[in-house]
This record gives C-alpha cells, sequence and structure tokens, in this order.
C-alpha cells in the first residue's frame, strides 16, 4: 500500500457530546482469571482504551485487577458494563450498580447498558439516568433492545440511550436496526462482530478474498466493514497475536464493491437470543447475574 492512513483508534462522537473509541476489547465467556488478565493487559499494550464487561460474565474483578496493574490513568480509560436480567427495580438497580464498581474496583463508569430488554427496564432505566445526572455514569445506554423496545423505553423516560450494543456481524447485519438507531443519534456497538466463532463468516469465500486482496486477515476485513458502518467493535481474543491484529485495522480500507460483497451475505443468523423471546427473557430473569 503506498498510501498508509492513521492507524490511530477513532473517537466516536455519542449524542451527549462525549466519545467512545471505535475499537474495545470484549471479555464475554472469558472466565479464567489469568485468561481476563493477560486479554486486558495486551491490548492496552496494542494501543486499546476500551474494555467491556458485564455483571454476567463474572469476570469484573478480574477486570478491575487489570487495570489496576497496568498503571493507567483512570481517565485514559472507557470501561463498560451491564445490569443483569435478574436486577429490575429502582433501588435494586442503584444498588447493583454499586456492587459492580465495587468488583471493578472504580469510582465510575464511562458505560453502564442493561443487558436485555427483560421486562421492568423502565424502572431500571430511571435509576440509571439518575446515576448519570450525578456523574456515576458518563453515559448510560442498553444492549439488545429493538425498535418497539426501545420505543417504549423512550415514551416513559427522559434521557435517550447514548448506544445500543446489539448483535452485529456479516451473517446478521442489522441493516433496518442499523437505520433506525443511525435516525435516532443512538449509536450502534456491535456485540459479537466476528459471528461468535459459531458461524464460519471467517472461513466465507468472499471474505477470505478480500482479506487476501489486501494482505489482511479475514478477521481484519469483518472488522473493518463494521469500522466503515461506523460502529463501534468490541472483538474478543485470548490470543496475543488476535488481540493486536484485531487493533490493526485502520491502515487499510474496503472500497464500495468490497463493502457490497459484504452486505450481500446477510443471512439473518443470530448467534445469540432473540431480544423478542418472551420467554426466554422472562427466564433469564431467574438466572444470577454472575452466573
Amino acid at each position: 500500500m503506498g498510501f498508509m492512513m492513521h492507524n490511530d483508534i477513532p473517537q466516536i462522537p455519542l449524542a451527549n457530546g462525549n466519545t467512545i473509541p471505535q475499537l474495545g476489547l470484549g471479555v464475554f465467556q472469558v472466565d479464567n482469571a489469568q485468561d481476563v488478565k493477560n486479554s486486558i493487559k495486551w491490548a492496552l499494550a496494542a494501543g486499546y482504551r476500551h474494555i467491556d464487561t458485564a455483571a454476567y460474565y463474572g469476570n469484573e474483578q478480574w477486570v478491575g485487577e487489570a487495570i489496576r496493574e497496568s498503571g493507567l490513568k483512570r481517565e485514559d480509560l472507557f470501561v463498560t458494563s451491564k445490569i443483569w436480567n435478574n436486577v429490575r427495580g429502582y433501588d435494586e438497580t442503584k444498588q447493583e450498580f454499586q456492587a459492580t464498581l465495587d468488583r471493578l474496583g472504580l469510582d465510575y463508569l464511562d458505560l453502564y447498558l442493561i443487558h436485555w430488554p427483560a421486562p421492568g427496564y423502565v424502572d431500571t432505566w430511571r435509576a440509571m439516568e439518575d446515576l448519570y445526572k450525578a456523574g456515576k455514569i458518563k453515559n448510560i445506554g442498553v444492549s439488545n433492545f429493538e425498535q418497539n423496545q426501545l420505543e417504549d423505553l423512550m415514551q416513559q423516560t427522559d434521557i435517550k440511550p447514548m448506544v445500543d450494543q446489539i448483535e452485529t456481524h456479516p451473517y446478521f447485519q442489522q441493516t433496518a436496526l442499523h437505520a433506525y438507531l443511525e435516525s435516532q443519534g443512538i449509536q450502534h456497538e456491535a456485540w459479537s462482530p466476528l459471528g461468535g466463532g459459531r458461524n464460519n463468516a471467517l472461513d466465507d469465500p468472499v471474505i477470505t478474498k478480500i482479506a487476501a486482496a489486501h494482505d489482511v486477515t479475514p478477521a481484519q476485513v469483518i472488522l473493518r466493514w463494521h469500522i466503515q458502518r461506523e460502529e463501534v467493535v468490541i472483538p474478543k481474543s485470548i490470543h496475543e497475536d488476535r488481540v493486536k491484529q484485531n487493533r490493526d485495522i485502520f491502515a487499510f480500507g474496503l472500497d464500495e464493491d468490497e463493502m457490497q460483497a459484504i452486505v450481500q451475505l446477510d443471512q439473518g443468523k443470530r448467534v445469540g437470543p432473540d431480544p423478542q423471546n418472551e420467554a426466554w427473557l422472562k427466564q433469564s430473569q431467574s438466572y444470577d447475574g454472575r452466573k
């Protein structure tokens, strides 16, 4: 490549004037202290400054230890956590938020999300609005909310979510919800951006061909596709080389034909639960938030 773009991680503006690093490290299903800490250590060394965890992952305390061991200034990091479906209600939400802070060893969060649209999310959101106004959470948002659930939430509350973190990958592109979020000024954040290892988008011949043309990996192509859709991405890996490769997605670009070729791959195939599945949402409220 003759022309090199900057490899800096862009800061994406949110509706309230704050920003979020466009690339972060996810730690879902990393339930071994050493794996969590290594993954974060490698990510921070590679220039990541955004870490995404959740009460449900049961690893907040190790995320906190890794942050402390890094020696980085708190204000240089962007830390996200989420409230699980078993906690609803105004007071309960405030208590659970404090428990998350205690496990992380932090005195504020950069982003706090309602993990799923399980019943009772309006009261939980009202508590989050007050924590936001008090400066305990810099940005508030939701995860796995569909358009009807967002509309329901926004009709009953004052502050619009700044982020909606939703399953998004080449086989499940969320085109309609992506457009709706854009129209509302809500930032689209992609979880399972590579397909969660449970589908073979990384082996898709369209993806592998584009990767060969740019001399990059299939994962880098998929992450770059998300970046050019102006999404925030949080790929997870417990392998040092992949953590570094996932970081190097800002010094090349996909052209319109390549972007369109990936658009054609959409199969509407989820790897995670369906947020409209009322039975699952109700059942999930009986799961312990820290497995």
